[in-house]
C-alpha cells in the first residue's frame, strides 16, 4: 500500500508526509492497505476547474475523489483532490488546524473511493463518525464543535454548494469519462 502526495499549491503550508500517513492509515482501517491513492492539494482555481469538468458545477469545492478502480492488476484505488484554500476557510470557522480539515478532507475522499457517500443526512452522519473514530485511532481528536458543525451542514446543506457538505464523489469510468 502507498500513498503519493503532490502539494501543486503554494499559499498554505502543506505537510506531505502527514497527508501520507493519514492516507495509508485510511486505508488500512477501510480494509484496502493492498491498494495505492495518490492525493493532490490544489489551490480553489485548480479545483473549480475540476469541479467544473467532472461535475458540472463552476464553483469551488474542498475535495473531488476520482474512483480510478478498474478490473484488473492494478492497485491504484483512486485520486483525492483537496483545495488547500478551503480547507483553510473551514478551518477557520470552525477555529481548528488546517492540518486538522486537511486530514479530514483525505479521509473524507478515501471514505467516498470506500463506497461511503453523504448525499442523505443518516448516510453521511454514518460517514462522519466512521472518519471521527479513523482521526481518533490516528492520535487526532477535534473538539465537538468541529463535528457538530459537520452534522448540521449535512442535514441541511445542497451537495454541490461550497462550504462543509460540499465534498461531491466524482466517479470516472476507464476513459476518464464522468
Amino acid at each position: 500500500m502507498a500513498a503519493a502526495v503532490a502539494n501543486l499549491q503554494r499559499r498554505v503550508r502543506v505537510s506531505p508526509a502527514r497527508l501520507k500517513r493519514t492516507a495509508e492509515r485510511t486505508l488500512r482501517s477501510l480494509g484496502r492497505a493492498g491498494r495505492d491513492v495518490h492525493v493532490t492539494v490544489v489551490d480553489d482555481a485548480a479545483i473549480r476547474r475540476l469541479n467544473a469538468r467532472w461535475m458540472g458545477t463552476r464553483r469551488s469545492t474542498d475535495v473531488l475523489a476520482f474512483d480510478l478502480d478498474a478490473p484488473g492488476p492494478s492497485r491504484l484505488l483512486g485520486e483525492v483532490v483537496v483545495s488547500a484554500d478551503t480547507a483553510k476557510r473551514q478551518a477557520g470557522l470552525v477555529r481548528v488546524a488546517v492540518a486538522l480539515e486537511l486530514d479530514l478532507l483525505v479521509i473524507h475522499g478515501l471514505l467516498h473511493l470506500a463506497g461511503y457517500d453523504d448525499r442523505e443526512p443518516r448516510a453521511a452522519r454514518r460517514m462522519h463518525e466512521r472518519a471521527r473514530k479513523i482521526l481518533a485511532d490516528a492520535g487526532r481528536r477535534a473538539p465537538s464543535r468541529f463535528w457538530a458543525g459537520l452534522l448540521d451542514q449535512a442535514s441541511r446543506s445542497p451537495i454541490g454548494g461550497e462550504g462543509r457538505n460540499s465534498s461531491r464523489d466524482a466517479r470516472m469510468g476507464r476513459r476518464g469519462e464522468g
